[in-house]
């Protein structure tokens, strides 16, 4: 522990400095809003906006797509469609759809919901950009692995820059995007997940008396272990392993959300109206209702990633000869992440009535109270739910990670495989220290990742306008 204290003290200079530069706030109405926020969710209606609602519109097409209608053989690849999306949802799906929501409702209120959810469709909008321009631009980088294939914001970056005549810029801000994506992928990615499964894993195994007491060493290398024996295969097998893993714990979690929302069934049309009274017509007025929406907003965009350019390395390296087909099943994500998963979240959180018991800002420990409320033993499958949604993360943002890195220092094995030492052993470390200066500045680098990609995504915008066009005309001319 005191090995914990010396890190964590060296570091706090540093977290400190780089986290007030990206989450600096300005003060609104009472509130503190985030500058990086703003940044966010100004991109996503401007690409709403600018795509004619291409999230609303051409929903059902793009569930079509992923259901393999429009594919095309023998086309350049590694992973399916599915397993993109699934990859993609891997990184996303996580604790923000657990305690996140927990969080925006016990200090925006129920109103909160509701702006999480149309923040998870404008978001939709900004998930097509980047995934789409993570395809196009993808690239065959290894000559000792040609079949593999690296994309995401770190080459479309490059390229946009190129075609204004600064070459030089885009060098820097693609180096930029790649180192801050490597930092977060072993803080947020692996520190943070691995800290918060051992801290549920704790709790009920018997807490500070229970077997996992000062042996987070030991949970931290089983799952440095877990994770190892999957990211040692590359995105194919981190694929294969998603394309399961998420499934099955969405699942888990949507059937025991509706099984407590159906015990309340009575509730269900009161907590709806409380929902939708307190995002547009809170009883305390203005301030409410700015609460609400900011922090229902905030926690959407922390939820889905929409922006930060993440979602885009993972459908890089999707089967396909069409771009924009992948942007639209990558818009999908969002949709699945906030509206639904969180969703569920929330309405169980409202309709229990677990969220009036609240004192100041709850997380986790809100949501177990809330389905414990009609599933007595649910701490033990919100436990395992945590540890599958923090593996998935885990696996996900080791590969966005390794392809930071490989941008970087090269497409070599070595350069992979100290990278993928290197992120197994900060699993460890998470699981055991209390490391919170670190993980604040990796959290910071994750959100920093958004700055460099969307100027990307704004300068980039017309030439996907137009292949949007011209991909629309095609599947109209051939359906």
């Amino acid at each position: 522990m005191e090995i914990d204290r010396i890190i964590d003290t060296a570091f706090e200079p540093v977290s400190n400095a780089v986290a007030s530069v990206i989450f600096y706030s300005i003060p609104l109405l009472g509130l503190e809003i985030k500058l990086v926020l703003i940044w966010l969710v100004i991109a996503a209606l401007f690409f709403t906006f600018y795509f004619n609602f291409i999230n609303v519109r051409y929903f059902t097409h793009g569930i079509a797509v992923l259901q393999g209608k429009y594919d095309h053989q023998n086309v350049d690849g590694q992973i399916d469609r599915f397993q993109a999306l699934m990859t993609s949802l891997s990184g996303t799906v996580g604790l923000g759809n657990i305690a996140g929501v927990a969080v925006a409702i016990s200090v925006g209120g129920p109103g909160a919901a509701f702006w999480m959810a149309v923040m998870g469709v404008f978001g939709m909008s900004t998930k097509f950009i980047e995934v789409t321009l993570g395809v196009k631009y993808r690239q065959h980088g290894s000559k000792k692995h040609p079949e593999a294939i690296s994309g995401g914001p770190m080459y479309y970056l490059r390229a946009a820059f190129d075609q204004y005549g600064k070459p030089r810029l885009g060098r820097f801000m693609a180096g930029l995007f790649a180192l801050c994506c490597v930092g977060g992928a072993i803080g947020a990615g692996g520190l943070f997940q691995a800290n918060q499964a051992y801290q549920q894993a704790l709790i009920v195994t018997g807490g500070e008396n229970g077997v996992l007491s000062e042996r987070g060493w030991m949970f931290g290398v089983f799952m440095a272990v877990l994770v190892g024996l999957v990211i040692i295969g590359g995105i194919k097998w981190i694929a294969a392993v998603a394309s399961r893993v998420v499934p099955l714990m969405a699942i888990i979690y949507i059937v025991a959300g509706i099984f407590v929302i159906g015990l309340h069934y009575d509730a269900i049309p009161g907590a709806m109206m409380t929902i939708l009274e307190m995002a547009l017509y809170p009883e305390a007025g203005i301030g409410a209702l700015m609460g609400a929406l900011l922090m229902g907003v905030q926690r959407a965009t922390f939820s889905n990633e929409a922006g930060l350019g993440s979602s885009s390395i993972a459908h890089s390296a999707v089967k396909t000869d069409q771009p924009v087909s992948q942007g639209m099943v990558g818009m999908l994500g969002p949709f699945i992440d906030t509206v639904v998963i969180c969703m569920v979240t929330a309405l169980v959180i409202v309709i229990s009535g677990a969220y009036i018991e609240s004192d100041g800002m709850e997380g986790v420990a809100l949501t177990s109270r809330a389905f414990e409320s009609g599933i007595t033993w649910f701490p033990f499958v919100l436990s395992a739910t945590v540890f599958l949604f923090a593996y998935s993360t885990m696996i996900s943002w080791s590969y966005y990670g390794l392809k930071g890195a490989t941008y970087l220092f090269g497409e070599y094995d070595i350069v992979e495989n100290i990278y993928k030492i290197l992120f197994c052993f900060f699993i460890v470390i998470g699981s055991a220290t209390q490391l919170s200066n670190i993980i604040l500045f990796t959290d910071a680098m994750v959100f920093a990742m958004a700055i460099p990609n969307i100027i990307g995504l704004y300068l980039l915008a017309p030439e996907i306008k137009k292949d949007l066009h011209i991909y629309l005309r095609d599947i109209n001319t051939h359906p």
